[in-house]
C-alpha cells in the first residue's frame, strides 16, 4: 500500500473516530484499516491512535500529524485543480524551436495573429537548423524540415517538401533557357552545403520521361544558409533547387521563375513537421498553436500531402531530349 493511501485511511480514521467508519469512506474492510494504520505508526515510530475495547482516540502527536496531512492533502488538490485548468486554458509560455529559413519564412509571419487569438499564451522562440534534444531543452514543439525517429516524441507533419528549379528571368535572358538536364552543365549552378554533414546537398533534374535523376552537376557557388541561396539566385548568379517555402516568395514576385514541375523526394522523412514529445495529456497551449499553423497552411495551400508548388505553371512542364 503506496504512502498517499496510508494517509487518506489515517485521515479518515481522524474524521470517522473509528476503524469500521474509516473503512466504509475509504471502500474496504476495518481489519485493512486496522493494518494500515499500525503501519503507518510503525514508519513513524509514533503512536497515533490509542486503543481500547470500546473507542479510539487520537493522541496529541497524532493530531498534529493529522493537521499537517489534511493541509498537505487539500495543497494538492488545490495543486491539481489549478494545473487542470491551466491545462484546459491556452495559457503559459509556449517553446517553440524552429529550422531557420522555415521560421523567418513561414513560421515569424503568423505570430502576430496567433498571440492576438491567445493572449494568455507568452513565446519564446528558438530559430537554428540544429537537432536539440527536444525534452532535455524543454521545448514544446519544434518545427523541422524532415524528423529523426524517436520512440519519445510524436511527429506531425505539416506539408511535403517540393524543390523547384528555380532562376532568375534576367539570368536567362543572358545565357538562354536550356534545352535537356545535360544542358545544366553549360551553366551557373548555385550548391547547398548541409551545415551537419559537410555535404551538398543532391540536384535532381527530369529526364527525357519526365522522370527525376539525380545529377553530378559543378556548383559554381556554394552556401550553407537557405536564404542567402535564394537571394543568390534572385540576384541572377545562377540556377538552384530550391525547397518550396524558399522559393515561393521570389516566385510570387515575378523575381524567379521555375522551369520544371516540383520534386518531391519518395522518402518518408520528407516534409515539414511539428515534432512534440509524446505524452497523455498534449498541453493546451501546444494543441492550440498545431491547430492554428495547419489552418494557416491550408489557407496558403498546403496540407499533409499537398503544397502549393503542385499546381504552380512551370516554363517547362516536361524534359525532352535534343534532337539529332
Amino acid at each position: 500500500m503506496d504512502k498517499l493511501r496510508l494517509l487518506e485511511i489515517f485521515l479518515a480514521t481522524c474524521e470517522g473516530g473509528s476503524f469500521a467508519a474509516a473503512a466504509r469512506t475509504c471502500g474496504t474492510d476495518p481489519s485493512t484499516v486496522s493494518k494500515a494504520i499500525s503501519r503507518l505508526e510503525a514508519q513513524l515510530e509514533l503512536t497515533l491512535f490509542q486503543r481500547s475495547t470500546r473507542q479510539l482516540s487520537i493522541t496529541a502527536a497524532g493530531q498534529r500529524y493529522a493537521n499537517t496531512v489534511r493541509k498537505m492533502i487539500q495543497d494538492l488538490t488545490t495543486c491539481e485543480h489549478e494545473l487542470k485548468h491551466l491545462n484546459d486554458a491556452p495559457s503559459g509560455t509556449l517553446r517553440i524551436s524552429s529550422a531557420v529559413c522555415y521560421g523567418h519564412l513561414y513560421l515569424r509571419p503568423l505570430l502576430q495573429a496567433f498571440c492576438q487569438r491567445y493572449p494568455a499564451i507568452s513565446l519564446e522562440l528558438e530559430i537554428n537548423d540544429l537537432h536539440v534534444d527536444i525534452i532535455e531543452n524543454n521545448i514544446d514543439i519544434a518545427l523541422r524540415t524532415g524528423y529523426i525517429k524517436d520512440s519519445r516524441l510524436v511527429a506531425r507533419r505539416l506539408s511535403p517538401m517540393d524543390f523547384l528549379i528555380c532562376v532568375s528571368p534576367e539570368y536567362l535572358a543572358t545565357h538562354g533557357v536550356p534545352s535537356c538536364a545535360d544542358d545544366f552543365q553549360q551553366h551557373d549552378w548555385i550548391g547547398f552545403r548541409i551545415k551537419q554533414t559537410q555535404l551538398l546537398q543532391p540536384i535532381f533534374l527530369p529526364d527525357a520521361q519526365g522522370e527525376y535523376q539525380p545529377y553530378e552537376l559543378t556548383s559554381r557557388h556554394i552556401t550553407d544558409d537557405g536564404e542567402a541561396m535564394a537571394n543568390m539566385c534572385i540576384d541572377g548568379l545562377g540556377f538552384a533547387q530550391l525547397p518550396h517555402f524558399l522559393a515561393r516568395e521570389g516566385l510570387e514576385s515575378g523575381a524567379l521563375v521555375s522551369l520544371y514541375p516540383c520534386y518531391r523526394p519518395p522518402h518518408p522523412d520528407n516534409g515539414v513537421f511539428a515534432i512534440y514529445p509524446k505524452r497523455d495529456y498534449l498541453p493546451t497551449r501546444v494543441r492550440v498553436f498545431i491547430e492554428f499553423i495547419t489552418a494557416a497552411l491550408e489557407a496558403q495551400g498546403e496540407s499533409t500531402h499537398h503544397t502549393w508548388a503542385e499546381s504552380l505553371v512551370p516554363m517547362i512542364r516536361f524534359q525532352t531530349a535534343p534532337e539529332g
